[in-house]
């Protein structure tokens, strides 16, 4: 049986439970929070005084914070384009007869995902801090340009891309929500929490997906672990750029940003590697092929060697200046 029909199989196997998942990991459209819950409400006799205080109190907001908030906004309103990647991988089935479980799940994942690029757009908007325009061009190349994250339609090579990127994602939302409450805006810290929480929920999600596969098919899954860590993990933001640029070019400086505050490190790159490989416990799994055997070596030593890589990595000092934050709205 060739790889692709084997994984095929193990996608169908999984689908059984598919309804399990979705009640473990995902939160039902009545219950969880929704972004009118935590901006002003338009229809309150309030709204103006509320809007006045936010406006206030995002004047203290520093430079790096801004361009890092808009980068995670602009990401997150990227969304049409990992749905459509998802609902075209190997096993994912939207079209015959309704749709099979998996596209269910990626459904159900994307009606949550897209509450946070909804309730940061509405911050930025009612914040004056940022040029919107510069915003909205930005997210709109980015949906236009699409993405490649190296994983082909292969299934096991995107649980293991969705598995990295979503601890990503909780890693850079939970420290801006940290970085927001030491600067006294708690209704954004509250609102980059809340997204944190949806992030480490659907990490577990993918991560889980990525263990059973471990016990049904452990040589294919680590040499397309193994595969997606050779070539690097390529973050959603990727091909950002501004508008007149080309694409990817405003990625470093971006990353730069994240980094000269803390946000995103390259530590936090090596970090969640090592978590990957604990969670999954790689040195532990059993009956392996010579040429997967191989690949739990390189992956059980690739942190540290990432590590101390990342230990020689200059972020430059000055602020490259976006056309989305204007250091003269920044007072």
């Amino acid at each position: 049986m060739s790889i692709k029909n084997i994984r095929l199989e193990v996608m169908q196997f999984l689908e059984k439970n598919i309804d399990a998942f979705v009640d473990s990991y995902l939160v039902p459209v009545e219950k969880i929070w929704q972004p009118t819950d935590l901006l002003p409400d338009s229809q309150s006799e309030s709204f103006y005084e509320d809007v006045k205080e936010l406006r206030e109190i995002a004047k203290d907001l520093p430079y790096d914070f801004w361009v890092v908030l808009v980068g995670d906004t602009i990401t997150e309103e990227a969304l049409p384009t990992y749905e459509s990647w998802l609902m075209d991988v190997e096993g994912v089935n939207q079209v015959d007869n309704g749709g099979n479980g998996w596209s269910k799940w990626v459904r159900n994942w994307t009606g949550e995902e897209n509450r946070h690029g909804d309730v940061l757009n509405k911050y930025l908007y009612l914040s004056g801090r940022v040029n919107m325009r510069e915003v909205e061009i930005t997210a709109h190349h980015l949906i236009n340009d699409g993405f490649d994250i190296g994983t082909d339609r292969d299934p096991y090579k995107n649980f293991v891309y969705t598995s990295f990127q979503e601890l990503a994602t909780y890693v850079s939302h939970n420290r801006v929500s940290q970085m927001a409450k030491k600067f006294g805006d708690n209704k954004l810290s509250k609102m980059c929490k809340l997204i944190a929480g949806d992030e480490m929920r659907h990490h577990m999600a993918y991560s889980e997906f990525v263990d059973r596969i471990f016990k049904v098919d452990p040589s294919e899954m680590m040499l397309a672990f193994q595969y997606m860590m050779k070539q690097k993990i390529t973050m959603p933001a990727h091909f950002l750029r501004e508008s007149g640029g080309s694409i990817g070019s405003a990625f470093d400086q971006f990353s730069d940003s994240a980094q000269r505050i803390g946000v995103y490190t390259a530590m936090d790159y090596v970090d969640i590697l090592r978590k990957l490989n604990d969670k999954w416990q790689i040195d532990k799994i059993t009956g392996l092929t010579a040429e997967a055997e191989k690949a739990r070596d390189y992956l059980m030593k690739l942190p540290d060697r990432m590590a101390r890589i990342s230990e020689r990595i200059v972020i430059p000092e000055e602020s490259h200046i976006f056309k989305w934050v204007q250091p003269a709205l920044i007072k």
